[in-house]
């Protein structure tokens, strides 16, 4: 009996569910994703690039490439990028520029971009990535984007210590290629990074905290959003040294219902965060009936108004940035 109450009282320290906190924080917020995350990045960087400074996307199109359809979702903004008309995007980000409901996007101009796409993923096709570049190029300074396309990797988060082959496809979306993504996408947002070795222990701690709060008409689960998510504070950020915060987004069938914490743990941001002064977020997306792989909204399941400031998925988001600065 004294071991299962142990066995409880275990699994209750594991899985309680902190408030999120506010931090000494500076103005360079950033933000990156991998597949539906980096949909949902893109999307998170122009409509906040009045605070946003920088973005690394990872297997990702460009903005509403889905237009509010899921068949254009899933075929042309993953497979087909020659049915991606990047000027009808463009027109559709200056139409919500113009009506307020994203920031101006002459914020994009000094944006550092950093885009990703293995040459060998067959789920987001480099051709469709490639279109991400020139959607930025028509706003963000050629010099502060930096395109990847020549690293083997197959579709997912590339590490240089933890994951499957480089090559192939795992359940977890994180793959083991002698390259360290999250360094490179947030040494290029920010310069000047210390690289933390492949065996990197940690000093800061991973918390669970409650996404609830976030979302005032309905359950968090209505808009495809879990009722926790993660956030790594390394020491120096709990003992209150100015930091940074960086969003980062999992993709579908990484979130917490599916893989745990192992994304959060395991994706190679901790580790920069401990070495850089950086606080690392996580939201958490979850699966319902209309997302059933626990994707970020890039198609408008939640909402017909995902992509701008006023997607349920984006405002939760944006009050949890604003918590951590001790703004909301």
């Amino acid at each position: 009996m004294k071991g299962y109450l142990l066995l409880l009282v275990l699994f209750g320290i594991c899985n309680a569910q902190s408030r999120l906190g506010s931090y000494n924080i500076d103005s360079t917020i950033s933000v990156s994703g991998i597949s539906s995350g980096a949909y949902m990045a893109n999307q998170f960087h122009v409509a906040q690039s009045k605070k946003v400074i920088g973005a690394a996307l990872f297997a990702g199109g460009p903005y509403y490439c889905a237009s509010g359809n899921m068949l254009t979702a899933t075929n042309a903004c993953m497979k087909f990028p020659s049915s991606i008309n990047v000027n009808s995007l463009k027109s559709q980000t200056q139409s919500y520029a113009n009506s307020g409901l994203i920031d101006p996007v002459s914020n994009l101009a000094n944006s550092k971009v950093f885009i990703f796409s293995g040459s060998r993923d067959s789920v987001v096709v480099p051709g469709v990535v490639k279109k991400l570049e020139e959607y930025y190029l028509s706003y963000v300074n050629s010099g502060n984007i930096r395109a990847v396309y020549d690293i083997p990797v197959e579709h997912g988060m590339p590490t240089d210590s933890y994951g499957g082959a480089c090559g192939s496809t795992n359940s977890e979306y994180i793959n083991n290629c002698g390259y360290n993504g999250a360094y490179e996408a947030l040494n290029h947002i920010y310069g000047g990074l210390r690289k933390p070795s492949s065996s990197a222990g940690l000093t800061g701690q991973l918390i669970l905290f409650d996404q609830s709060e976030y979302f005032k008409l309905a359950p968090a689960v209505s808009y495809g959003m879990d009722t926790a998510g993660y956030v790594y504070i390394p020491s120096s950020c709990q003992s209150g040294t100015r930091c940074r915060l960086h969003i980062a987004f999992h993709g579908c069938l990484q979130g917490r219902a599916k893989v745990g914490d192992r994304y959060a743990r395991l994706a190679g941001y901790n580790q920069v965060a401990d070495l850089n002064n950086l606080i690392i977020m996580y939201p958490q997306a979850k699966a319902n009936l209309t997302n059933p792989n626990g994707c970020w909204d890039w198609w408008g399941f939640s909402s017909f108004a995902y992509a701008n400031k006023n997607g349920f998925q984006m405002t939760g988001v944006e009050r949890m940035m604003l918590r951590t600065l001790g703004q909301y």
